[in-house]
């Protein structure tokens, strides 16, 4: 099923919510539609566009800031699912410092990993072996649960996102 970004009044991007939950938003008037998807949505005496993007029509206070939750989907959306040793399509994850060794299950220590460079690694440090991080791991870039929520963001959700990201 098709899904929706839903703005603030300020224009902020909120949450990714389904295609029918943005439709009772814009029909009980709660918000405006500011692009339409392909979908059509029917029901016995109504037809309407699937909206794609949408915009409360009231200001929301959001209490915190919102934050990727560690796991293997955000993992790999932050490494563009590549093996941060090899630079091969990567199939796991992989603690940087082992927990077996004392390492945390954190952002700063996760990165994607190919089978074989997990498998060669094992349990040890990078100063055991001979493989080296082709990128320092990080806490990601603050919109990136979009992109865990939906995968891929569909080009006209982009320049929303982009204001967000620059201000």
């Amino acid at each position: 099923m098709a899904r929706s970004l839903v703005l603030n009044a300020t224009y902020e991007p909120l949450c990714v919510v389904s295609a029918r939950r943005a439709v009772v938003l814009v029909l009980s008037e709660k918000a405006e539609v500011l692009h339409d998807s392909d979908e059509d949505m029917r029901s016995e005496r109504l037809a309407l566009k699937v909206p794609s993007v949408i915009r409360l029509r009231y200001f929301v206070k959001v209490p915190f800031r919102r934050r990727s939750a560690l796991n293997r989907r955000a993992v790999f959306a932050r490494d563009g699912g590549r093996c941060q040793y090899c630079g091969g399509a990567a199939e796991s994850i992989d603690h940087v410092v082992p927990r077996a060794k004392g390492g945390a299950h954190t952002w700063e220590n996760v990165v994607a990993a190919c089978r074989a460079c997990n498998t060669a690694k094992r349990d040890r440090l990078l100063s055991e072996t001979s493989m080296v991080l082709r990128r320092r791991p990080s806490v990601p870039r603050e919109l990136t649960w979009i992109t865990v929520a939906v995968g891929t963001i569909p080009p006209h959700w982009e320049p929303y996102l982009q204001t967000a990201l620059s201000a």
